[in-house]
């Protein structure tokens, strides 16, 4: 799916007022038995989860993150791609999001937690919301070895929880880069809050962080 074109946007629009679709159902994850140790001021920590939209948006609305970037991972390391390239879902890569955070403030395992609890359903394979393909499956890139620890320890303690009734098949995968999306796709929900994809698909998700995580939660969100 074209999300920018105007064929795009025009369907959206229709979709927004006739779906009876909604995004992905919240559900309180556990918190992780695990988490990763922190090693520097600074941490980063790479997700997919669907369109990255509303990824970035959550992620950039929690205390202790100081930036979240959309982008791609997942594919051949070196290999430039664009968004119209990963749209088309043969080339290996993934629409992820960058998440930079001060471990002072959360951890890698309360990102985990908020990701699977408001962000990404764990048990729908290659697709979220109305989006469908590879380019959209739900992943974790660790980049250290206590993320990798953390991360697999998390899933399978997800998948012991009960609290979803399909199998959890988000993956972790290893880390071979990350490139940044065009600035016209960086900060999308924040620019475009009345956007019908975001106002449909991502809008309930960052109410649901609000509702849910108050704690963590903070209305001006990060660069």
């Amino acid at each position: 799916m074209r999300r920018s074109d105007g064929i795009a946007l025009a369907f959206l629009a229709a979709l927004a007022v006739a779906s009876p679709l909604r995004a992905e159902r919240p559900v309180l994850a556990p918190v992780p038995a695990i988490d990763a140790a922190p090693g520097r001021k600074l941490e980063t920590a790479v997700f997919a989860g669907g369109c990255y939209w509303g990824v970035e948006g959550v992620f950039s609305h929690l205390k202790g993150v100081h930036l979240a970037v959309s982008g791609f991972a997942g594919g051949p390391r070196n290999r430039k791609v664009d968004y119209e390239q990963v749209s088309q879902g043969d080339t290996g890569f993934a629409e992820s999001v960058r998440v930079t955070y001060d471990p002072a403030q959360i951890s890698y395992g309360t990102l985990l937690r908020v990701f699977f609890s408001v962000i990404a359903d764990p048990t729908t394979l290659n697709y979220q919301g109305p989006d469908r393909g590879t380019q959209y499956r739900s992943a974790l890139f660790p980049l250290n070895a206590g993320q990798e620890k953390a991360a697999r320890a998390y899933l399978g303690q997800l998948g012991q929880s009960g609290l979803w009734r399909d199998p959890v098949v988000t993956r972790v995968e290893r880390f071979t880069g990350f490139q940044d999306a065009a600035p016209d796709h960086q900060n999308f929900l924040t620019r475009n809050p009345r956007h019908p994809y975001i106002l449909r698909w991502d809008m309930p998700k960052l109410e649901a962080l609000r509702t849910m995580f108050p704690a963590l939660y903070r209305d001006k969100p990060s660069a």
